[in-house]
């Protein structure tokens, strides 16, 4: 595994590293939630982002892209994490994106990833029925109509949905519960008749959005992909997706443990600093070992994925379970050592704990990557 950046790479980490921290910092997204932000992210930021690259920073050349790979994306959301910026980068670029290019026919990547690349055009990708990630829990119907399909369901926790242009939607065409078989992939107008977006405000004052489809009418050429056997790209790239979301939780877990470090050697308390009691010690060397071993499998997990390599599946999971494990102690003891000020709204901390909650959801918790990574290694 390469854990040493080459010189591309490492332009692309200052690159976005200065623009998080002078377009995006945290107060930005504060601004955001306080204002109570219809679309939920800036879209002149996101604009400016485009401008640099981000949006094709994941895709090959020959489809317009910069060709940086899932290293590269994790990169710069890494630095994303840092600041909590909010975007589209995982739901549009990572998740929807990868989909096209995994799935679609030349006449679909041409048109989709184009749009994306310029920043012109938002998608999401709605899978999950129930309260927690499965994505092979499908009870959406796509029934034959005509020369096309009629498509009727409700699906959950759509990020960014509210905002898309188009939807992804992954619906059961044969089959029934948890078969992987019979799921087939749909391009559809998230402006549809027949489809109504609910905007979900969580508690990270991220975006989501509950998903009806009543009777959409959609012509055969919006399958993405073949009918029936949407399950195996859906779930690449789902991998890719899970990865990137571990690291961006990889660099908000790296803020908040250095924004602790900094507080435990500047507190004052019973005229010493708080940073030489033992205790508190031993819970921050705790920290650094846990946010060291994350680090290591998120590098892994990108590396893996865009090696093509057998266990890439594997170590997207272990990815995303260890960086929800990760996010959740660091978050609470970023709380706890800093005391009561940790807890008012004015210390930009609370903002990490709260959104260790959701992204320790999304695509996939602890328990479902540990069972997964399991039957994966045959148990």
């Amino acid at each position: 595994m390469t854990v040493v950046l080459d010189d591309e790479q490492n332009m692309l980490k200052d690159a976005a590293t200065e623009f998080c921290r002078k377009r995006s910092p945290i107060t930005a997204f504060r601004e955001l939630r306080d204002t109570k932000d219809e679309t939920g992210f800036s879209r002149e930021i996101w604009s400016e982002m485009a401008e640099m690259g981000w949006a094709g920073a994941l895709f090959p050349e020959d489809l317009g892209g910069f060709d940086f790979g899932m290293k590269g994306m994790g990169l710069i959301l890494e630095e994303t994490g840092r600041t909590l910026v909010a975007s589209p980068l995982i739901s549009t670029v990572v998740l929807s994106g990868s989909l096209v290019q995994l799935a679609g026919n030349d006449a679909q990547r041409e048109d989709i990833i184009a749009a994306i690349i310029a920043g012109e055009r938002l998608l999401s990708v709605a899978i999950d029925e129930r309260q927690s990630h499965n994505p092979s829990i499908i009870d959406t119907k796509a029934a034959k109509s005509g020369d096309g399909y009629t498509i009727s369901g409700e699906k959950r926790f759509v990020l960014d949905g509210h905002v898309a242009d188009q939807l992804i939607i992954a619906a059961r065409t044969s089959g029934e519960g948890s078969d992987k078989d019979g799921i087939t992939l749909f391009l559809v107008d998230a402006n549809a008749p027949g489809v109504t977006r609910t905007r979900m405000h969580m508690i990270d004052s991220r975006n989501s959005a509950l998903i009806k489809l009543e009777n959409v009418q959609v012509d055969a050429s919006a399958v993405l992909g073949e009918v029936d056997s949407g399950f195996a790209p859906l779930d690449q790239a789902l991998d890719r997706a899970r990865a990137a979301i571990a690291a961006e939780m990889l660099g908000s877990v790296m803020q908040i443990f250095g924004t602790t470090m900094d507080y435990l050697k500047t507190r004052v308390q019973f005229d010493v600093q708080i940073g030489t009691f033992q205790a508190l010690q031993h819970r921050a060397a705790e920290m650094f070992g846990e946010v060291e071993l994350a680090r290591s499998v998120v590098s892994a997990a990108l590396q893996a994925i865009d090696e093509g390599a057998d266990d890439a599946s594997m170590l997207a999971s272990l990815a995303k379970a260890k960086l929800n494990d990760t996010f959740h102690l660091v978050s609470n003891e970023t709380i706890q050592m800093h005391g009561g000020i940790g807890m008012t709204d004015e210390c930009d901390v609370g903002f990490y704990l709260k959104r260790s909650r959701v992204a320790t959801e999304t695509f996939g918790n602890s328990r479902f990557h540990r069972d997964r990574y399991a039957a994966l290694k045959g148990y």
